[in-house]
């Protein structure tokens, strides 16, 4: 069974997704790929998982650093797991950019390369944004590009943790 449950942001309004194991789903209203993967049988609930990501949530645009993640339990690919392990390796307040993580995965596989591209559809079809943080991922000359919420809503996000990089808009 999935749960459902609505938060309201500085950013917008986000709807969250869970099922006994823990956070399925975090979107932006409106944003590309909203609500994918959710079932249509669903429960408005208020379940621990969707709680723990509430207050989550609730430190995170305080503007801190939250010490501690919900449960999560995101749906996809053995490489799009990959791809969301790295992401979630990326501190607070810091970016990387898609050919990082192409490098990183080759290095993790034995490969000579790997497509910044093929990570860019990884990191786009992310179903957790924000604690999954696809808003940290660059374009190679720091421009903004990829996130499913927005750019306006990535370089907010980016603020929000202080990041120091330099951000191009396209």
């Amino acid at each position: 069974m999935q749960y459902i449950s609505h938060y309201h942001s500085p950013l917008g309004d986000i709807l969250l997704a869970a099922d006994d194991a823990g956070l399925t789903g975090l979107w932006f209203e409106g944003q590309k790929y909203f609500a994918a993967g959710l079932m249509p049988e669903r429960e408005e609930k208020e379940t621990p998982a969707l709680r723990r990501t509430k207050d989550w949530l609730d430190v995170y645009f305080s503007g801190r650093e939250p010490d501690f993640l919900p449960p999560l339990h995101p749906a996809g690919t053995p490489f799009q797991h990959m791809v969301w392990e790295i992401l979630q390796k990326i501190p607070y307040g810091t970016t990387t950019t898609y050919g990082e993580i192409a490098e990183e995965i080759a290095r993790q596989k034995g490969l000579a390369s790997m497509s910044a591209q093929a990570v860019g559809g990884a990191v786009g079809h992310n179903k957790i944004s924000v604690i999954i943080p696809c808003h940290r991922v660059l374009g190679t000359d720091g421009s903004l590009t990829g996130y499913a919420g927005g750019t306006d809503k990535k370089e907010r996000l980016l603020e929000l943790e202080g990041c120091k990089a330099r951000l191009l808009r396209r």
